[in-house]
């Protein structure tokens, strides 16, 4: 199955055939430009078409490497040929944020050595967990406005992959505290002007001016060296 959103972040249709149909609404397509759950961010949602019958997808996840979307009514068959349509506002919320989440966490990574712990983006909120030693508010909230400045750069976002070995040299692209655990010849890398890059498989915006700016809504001691920041983006 080939993975179009990993290229083309702003596909927001595309033609396919159906491969695979299990319990009669789980979808295997020969392409897809829906995302699946995973990494933090949430999955698509959308519709698929066959002929004048709409198939609502309400859930799309990724099962033994292969892309699966749960859709609402039965009907579909192998050898069906579809048209995919994503709904692009909660697509390009999305992001907008996942883009930002990434300048926040480079903040973080160079001002304070800090690895992410977790994350978890939204449409409405998003919440970035990193280990910070010491838990200072205020110096959080620093952290998001020298963010907000990257932003204002209009930074132009880029993707490409290196080689697993070449990657590995270089621990920057690795932000996780909990590492890459993905066993990839090829790894995606996203590029955020010349200020980031990371190891990442999801959606990105083409230039930081489309995120916005960061909001801080809150932030939480979550034990031992772990902090939690919540955070929105508003145009």
């Amino acid at each position: 199955m080939k993975a179009l959103y990993l290229d083309n972040s702003y596909l927001k249709e595309f033609e396919a055939e159906v491969k695979e149909v299990n319990k009669e609404k789980f979808i295997v397509l020969d392409k897809t430009a829906f995302y699946p759950n995973g990494g933090g961010q949430p999955y698509d949602t959308g519709r698929l078409i066959k002929d004048d019958k709409e198939f609502k997808v309400v859930f799309v996840g990724k099962f033994d490497e292969k892309i699966s979307h749960e859709v609402e009514l039965k009907g579909l068959k192998v050898g069906d040929k579809v048209k995919g349509i994503i709904d692009w506002e909660r697509r390009y919320r999305l992001m907008r944020s996942h883009t930002a989440s990434h300048v926040l966490s480079a903040v973080l990574y160079k001002d304070a050595g800090v690895l992410i712990t977790g994350n978890q983006l939204d449409v409405d909120k998003c919440r970035d967990d990193f280990s910070l030693e010491n838990y200072n508010p205020e110096k959080i909230r620093e952290y998001i406005e020298k963010a907000n400045d990257i932003i204002k750069k209009n930074l132009d976002v880029k993707t490409y992959y290196l080689s697993k070995e070449e990657a590995m040299k270089n621990k920057e692209l690795f932000k996780l505290a909990a590492g890459f655990k993905h066993d990839f010849d090829k790894i995606r890398i996203v590029e955020i002007g010349d200020y980031d890059r990371q190891a990442d498989g999801g959606t990105h915006v083409k230039n930081t001016k489309e995120c916005g700016t960061i909001k801080f809504l809150k932030s939480e001691n979550k034990g031992k060296n772990n902090r939690r920041v919540y955070f929105e983006l508003s145009v």
